[in-house]
C-alpha cells in the first residue's frame, strides 16, 4: 500500500503530460471544434424544421400536413447525420490517443489527426 501514493502521481503526470500534448495541437482542436459546428448545424437544422412541422400541424390545412412528409423524412436523414459526425468524431479522438501512444512507446511527441 505503501507504494500507491508515488503510483498515482505516475499516473497523474502521465494525464497532465498527455493532456498538454493534446492542449498544445491546435490540429487536433481544429479539427474537433469543426465536427462540432457541423453536428450544431445539422441540430440547428431541425430545430427549425421541427418548428415547422409543429406549425404545419397545428394549421390542420391538408396541403400542410402533406409537406410534413418530406420535412420529417428530412429530419430523419438529419438524425442519421448526426450519427455519423459523432461516430467520426469518436474514432478521430480515439485514433489522436492511440497515435499519441504510439509516438510515446517510440519516443516521439504528436497527436495529429490526419
Amino acid at each position: 500500500m505503501a507504494n500507491k501514493p508515488t503510483s498515482n502521481r505516475k499516473l497523474k503526470h502521465h494525464r497532465d503530460q498527455d493532456l498538454e500534448e493534446v492542449e498544445g495541437d491546435p490540429e487536433v482542436w481544429a479539427t474537433f471544434d469543426k465536427s462540432f459546428k457541423q453536428v450544431q448545424s445539422v441540430l440547428d437544422r431541425n430545430r427549425a424544421l421541427i418548428q415547422q412541422v409543429n406549425e404545419n400541424h397545428q394549421s390542420k390545412i391538408p396541403d400542410n400536413m402533406v409537406k410534413n412528409v418530406a420535412l420529417i423524412q428530412e429530419i430523419n436523414g438529419n438524425i442519421s447525420k448526426v450519427v455519423s459526425l459523432y461516430s467520426d468524431l469518436s474514432s478521430n479522438f480515439s485514433t489522436v490517443f492511440h497515435n499519441r501512444n504510439d509516438d510515446h512507446k517510440n519516443g516521439a511527441g504528436g497527436g495529429r489527426i490526419d
